[in-house]
């Protein structure tokens, strides 16, 4: 991607989190400031947290998709409904035929929230799961990917990819690259991760849930509120008003759950994207963070910010608006990447009191109305699986 030729445009694009849905719900947000964190319950949880919770997720699928029937996909076909998105795809279908457009979705959980109803609902005596339990359409990481393929009735390359919190931001990657070796001429990208008690167990278990809204990069931080969210983006050849520069990949195996605190892998993903999209570091205008509100990995991505970039490089969390979408993260904050370059504005770390002043990188505490030309985007998971994306608007 270091050539006009090999450029990928962004013809569409959409999210859906708790701020609302489609593209003018998530931008009247981040620029009213106003954040879809709540204090809230979610299923029978009984932990004292904030949540991000999506509206309108209580309606099965249709029938023609009942065995896909689950939070997850349900959620998927509500993003996929928004902004004009699916219909942009079908003109694009009719054009190239639908075994030229790809699939690349990311998940970290997928519909495993209905696995957790499923279990509650077993035989006790048996054990036997409920017969209207599919592992196949539900829980499966692949589920999500062949749910998208199937609404959107495409058959190119399909792929789920897992990787924790970068999982919707490696899938830029990996449909770059199916793109550039002629595998598709287009791909559907994206993800969806739906609230379920496994991941608010599971990180409240590490001591990572906050019971405070989420503030990233503050002094006194101390965890992370769970959202969930789905998004989608359509990527073709050419150029185009945005467009897709660069990416980098990098995974610094140090811990399962806990970053490398010296940012050596992620610096290595931000260097990597910088020199695919042929830029340089002062060239940025914005980074959105990965930013999770964790004192360990706030304080490990600004280590890498301070290597690789210039100290005045603007940068923020927006998780302060919809909790960590784990596994649709990527995809969230690319759309948000996407919002501020299309609005010429770079929003400030919401949540965010008093700067941790052990933190070197220029922390946006009040937003800011100024062009936009080049944002990267920071995703990282656990066990070090790093992506960094760099989006570009038209001069």
């Amino acid at each position: 991607m270091t050539s006009a030729s090999q450029s990928l445009a962004i013809t569409a694009y959409t999210a859906t989190s708790a701020l609302g849905l489609g593209r003018d719900a998530q931008w009247r947000a981040l620029a009213a400031e106003t954040s879809g964190l709540r204090k809230q319950k979610f299923d029978v949880s009984d932990l004292d947290c904030w949540v991000g919770a999506v509206d309108g997720l209580d309606t099965a699928l249709p029938e023609a998709l009942a065995a896909w029937e689950c939070r997850n996909n349900r959620l998927a076909q509500l993003a996929l409904a928004q902004d004009g998105f699916a219909q942009r795809v079908a003109a694009l279908r009719a054009k190239l035929g639908g075994d030229r457009i790809g699939v690349f979705i990311g998940t970290s959980t997928a519909g495993i929230h209905h696995s957790e109803l499923a279990y509650r609902a077993r035989d006790t005596t048996t054990q036997k799961l409920p017969d209207w339990f599919s592992h196949r359409h539900t829980q499966s990481s692949f589920s999500t990917a062949e749910f998208v393929a199937t609404v959107l009735d495409v058959n190119g390359p399909t792929f789920s990819i897992s990787t924790a919190c970068s999982s919707s931001a490696k899938v830029f990657a990996a449909a770059e690259r199916a793109i550039r070796i002629g595998l598709c001429d287009a791909a559907v990208v994206g993800g969806v991760d739906s609230l379920c008690l496994t991941t608010l167990y599971g990180f409240n278990a590490l001591q990572l849930v906050s019971g405070e809204i989420c503030r990233p990069a503050d002094a006194v931080r101390n965890g992370i509120s769970i959202g969930e969210a789905g998004g989608f983006a359509l990527l073709e050849k050419g150029p185009g008003k945005l467009q897709l520069l660069g990416y980098g990949e990098s995974s610094d195996a140090h811990h399962m759950s806990a970053p490398d605190p010296h940012g050596g892998g992620a610096a290595r993903a931000m260097q990597a994207a910088l020199a695919r999209a042929g830029l340089e570091p002062g060239d940025i205008d914005y980074v959105n963070l990965h930013g999770t509100g964790t004192p360990a990995n706030d304080a490990a991505e600004d280590q890498a910010i301070a290597t690789v970039l210039p100290a005045a490089t603007a940068c923020s969390s927006t998780k302060g608006w919809t909790g960590h979408t784990l596994g649709a993260a990527g995809i969230v904050e690319s759309v948000f990447s996407l919002l501020c370059i299309e609005n010429g504005f770079a929003p400030r770390s919401l949540n965010t009191l008093t700067k941790d002043p052990a933190l070197r990188g220029n922390i946006l505490l009040k937003s800011e109305r100024r062009p936009i030309r080049h944002v990267m985007s920071n995703s990282f998971g656990f066990g070090g699986s790093n992506c960094v994306l760099i989006f570009g608007g038209a001069a």
